[in-house]
């Protein structure tokens, strides 16, 4: 009986202090953050591989390539790092938004795929980028 009363306390205090974090500026503060840091991150690792990147972009029929992969790697820098410290939030925001839905429509363009040509893997990663959009737009709105 007792077992189960501290089990009940010790799991009401874990989910009050969890839901505590995440009605704060904290949460937010952490999500903004992370998300910033997964654009900032991927940006300057095109970077080392920008043969490679531009190679790959070509072969997926990236328009302007010569200067999509620059912009890419500006945005994703420059617009993930002023997320990361909370400045020009929601333009950062709606900047990566973009540059995410063309991402999708060229990089992981699985209806173009054959099941046998990484058509799961292109799928897998086309429904995480509509998350991550979602949530830049998230930022948008809830932008302190």
């Amino acid at each position: 009986m007792q077992l189960a009363k501290l089990q009940k306390n010790i799991r009401n205090l874990i989910l009050d202090n969890f839901n505590r974090i995440l009605n704060s500026d904290l949460g937010y503060s952490i999500g903004r953050v992370l998300i910033g840091f997964y654009f900032f991150f991927f940006g300057l690792m095109k970077i080392p591989s920008f043969t490679e990147t531009h190679a790959f972009m070509i072969t997926k029929s990236v328009p302007f390539v010569d200067i999509t992969i620059l912009l890419t790697i500006f945005i994703q820098v420059v617009f993930g790092a002023l997320i990361i410290i909370n400045k020009n939030v929601r333009f950062s925001a709606l900047m990566l938004f973009v540059l995410t839905l063309l991402i999708n429509t060229y990089i992981h363009n699985f209806w173009n795929l054959l099941p046998s040509e990484n058509f799961d893997h292109e799928l897998q990663n086309f429904v995480k980028n509509l998350g991550i959009a979602a949530g830049l737009l998230i930022l948008t709105k809830y932008n302190k």
